[in-house]
């Protein structure tokens, strides 16, 4: 099919996008790169149509549709709305995207570059052709400026193959028939749209809810930016699961159509899940101290949180709920959703549903998936954030009150104030570890050789080792060591005796989160006091891999500059995992999806880091910066293309 004959199905809406097709996201090197591959003839790819009796909550826009069958492009939709935009100067109907991303592209005939317009290189420079003129007013607007040309032939040519580009033929591969469902076209989609972001069950599901309630996607967006302004990150997936664990007591989110979940009530799933998300989430923030995304677990064990809540005719005694955030402490601590999540999660909300005492059966199924529910001192082996008891020793920092070490402060307090921001601490220094021949990632970022701390007294300490100043702060508090559960015998506190010192710190560790669990599943702890607001109690912890507050300063210039470009922040203190679930090594600033996702490579900036680091991001596939002048020139030439 000729791409003039395609951009006029569109404008006679023959030619749609279906709902279920995220927008348009290509940047403008992408555009000029389509455009360049057409002028040389180069492959661009073929496209993939569906035709289907398609409605107008089935597309995506304002598009009108024409009557009979329908085309819906399913693979191409980048491609074919950049040259639509070059060649009419606006976007189709059904896009929602930025006209920046294609407007203004220039052609040199002099030297065939294709840039987009900038003032200086350009405006006296006759040579710079501007492709959109080209194409709608036809190599005639320029005859009399090339007939005086030396080079008036070969500049002709060069212009024709510019202007042909519209009448060129697209390879169109075509799915039409009617065992072709959503579902299926879904699949198919995921199957050729190999270089981009693959559509989920839950993007289906989305799109069929839209077709009755377009405001759905906004709606459900609005109560993920709030909780993300408290620094819990949750997604459209997650928020669609947990309305559906509500409105059918399932994790398939097929389900939602098989029962025939109607808008009014997807509306009413939404407003009660917001309630007990709300609830749970101040819930685990207040009692357990675990107040972001880093040490909240798997988000996919609240849909069992707020069934629960959602069953019960009155609010749960205080007892009931300590024993269901002994369940939630142990699903996470066990890896209880690392297998199919849908399984998992149906299987809990069954318990919930099927029993009067759903707690002590939820207990029940984690004691068949793991046997004994013990914390042993080998669970505080690991090494850094990736091990999942790292939410363990944070939690027994919080509810225990461990005291700061140069303030004395119970930790667990609402601290205010830049110096006050928790931080990691190395209890033996990472450098005095490696100088002494330890390794850095097994031995010195083991997890019972961190400890928590203010900012300030985690600078004071510096790269002191603990036989210097453990003595000096335990005389000032009393008491102060045995918060933070570090031995008492000073021969422990010798650099040459580390690894026994970590062996008598995790048998400390593994009997206080036993002792706290206990109290947990027997209701004896204290009742609480009226909760505070999570907003004033977050205190955020500051990723270990930043060394220093001005590498933090970088960082987040870095963060600003994304985000005042229109792209994402990145993820602050992103943790490389390997398949055992092992830490590699945590990452200063990355973009694990791509700073375009899907479209472009995985990026990471990393200062200061080792050549170990490095070597992990590497190896992972991700293109590294290890200053921000280098991000931000990759992303000006690569992403923004200026």
């Amino acid at each position: 099919m000729k791409l003039n004959v395609i951009l006029n199905q569109i404008d006679m809406g023959a030619l749609a996008l279906p709902r279920f097709q995220r927008g348009y996201v290509w940047k403008r090197p992408h555009v000029s790169n389509l455009v360049r591959s057409l002028y040389k003839g180069y492959p661009v790819g073929s496209l993939l149509i569906w035709e289907t009796q398609a409605t107008q909550q089935d597309i995506r826009g304002d598009q009108s549709l024409a009557p009979g069958s329908h085309k819906l492009l399913l693979d191409g939709q980048q491609r074919v709305t950049s040259l639509y935009g070059i060649i009419n100067d606006k976007l189709p109907r059904f896009s929602d995207g930025n006209t920046y991303s294609f407007s203004k592209l220039y052609f040199n005939v002099d030297t065939e570059e294709f840039e987009f317009y900038g003032p200086k290189k350009m405006e006296s420079n006759p040579f710079w052709i501007s492709v959109t003129e080209l194409m709608q007013k036809g190599v005639q607007h320029y005859f009399d400026w090339l007939v005086d040309s030396p080079h008036s032939k070969l500049y002709f040519e060069r212009l024709i193959a510019i202007e042909k580009i519209q009448g060129m033929d697209f390879h169109v591969e075509t799915v039409s028939g009617a065992d072709k469902t959503m579902e299926v076209v879904v699949d198919i989609f995921n199957q050729v749209n190999s270089g981009g972001t693959k559509l989920s069950k839950g993007d289906l599901a989305l799109a069929k809810i839209c077709a009755d309630w377009p405001q759905a996607r906004e709606e459900m967006r609005k109560r993920l930016e709030k909780w993300e302004e408290h620094d819990f990150h949750f997604n459209l997936d997650w928020m669609l699961r947990c309305i559906n664990a509500l409105l059918t007591g399932h994790a398939d989110f097929a389900e939602l159509e098989r029962q025939r979940i109607t808008t009014e009530q997807v509306k009413d799933g939404l407003q009660r899940a917001e309630n007990h998300v709300n609830r749970a989430l101040n819930w685990i923030s207040s009692r357990l101290g675990l107040d972001h995304h880093q040490v909240l677990g798997s988000p996919n064990a609240l849909p069992a949180v707020i069934r629960y809540f959602d069953k019960q005719k009155s609010s749960p005694d205080y007892k009931s709920l300590d024993r269901l955030l002994y369940w939630y402490i142990h699903a996470m601590l066990w890896g209880r959703y690392s297998g199919p999540v849908e399984t998992v999660i149906r299987q809990d909300i069954m318990a919930i549903a099927n029993n009067d005492d759903a707690v002590s059966a939820l207990i029940q199924q984690l004691r068949q998936q793991r046997g004994n529910l013990r914390v042993e001192p080998g669970d505080f082996a690991g090494a850094t954030r990736g091990s999942r008891f790292y939410p363990m020793l944070y939690m027994l920092t919080r509810v225990y009150g461990t005291r700061d070490l140069c303030s004395g402060l119970e930790l667990k307090k609402n601290l205010l104030g830049g110096m006050n921001q928790l931080e990691l601490h190395h209890v033996f220094p990472k450098s005095r570890l490696i100088e002494y021949g330890y390794h850095w990632r097994n031995d010195a970022n083991a997890l019972a050789n961190f400890t928590l701390l203010t900012k300030d007294c985690n600078l004071q300490i510096g790269a002191k080792l603990p036989e210097e100043y453990f003595p000096y702060y335990e005389s000032k508090h009393p008491g102060l060591l045995a918060s933070h559960w570090i031995p008492e015998d000073p021969q422990l506190w010798k650099i040459e005796n580390y690894l026994e010192f970590l062996a008598a710190r995790r048998e400390r560790l593994a009997e206080a989160a036993n002792d706290f669990l206990n109290q947990l599943y027997h209701g004896e702890l204290d009742q609480p006091s009226i909760s505070e607001a999570r907003v004033e109690r977050h205190t955020p912890v500051r990723p270990i891999s930043v060394a220093s507050d001005e590498e933090e300063a970088q960082l987040v210039e870095a963060m600003d500059w994304m985000e005042k470009n229109g792209l994402p922040r990145g993820e602050f203190g992103y943790e490389l995992v390997a398949a055992d679930s092992n830490l590699l090594a945590t990452f200063d600033l990355a973009w694990p999806q791509g700073i375009q996702e899907g479209l472009s490579q995985k990026a990471a900036l990393l200062i200061d880091e080792g050549s170990e680091t490095l070597s992990f991001a590497n190896a992972a596939g991700f293109r590294f910066f290890t200053t921000v002048a280098q991000l931000q020139s990759y992303v000006q030439n690569d992403i923004l293309g200026e």
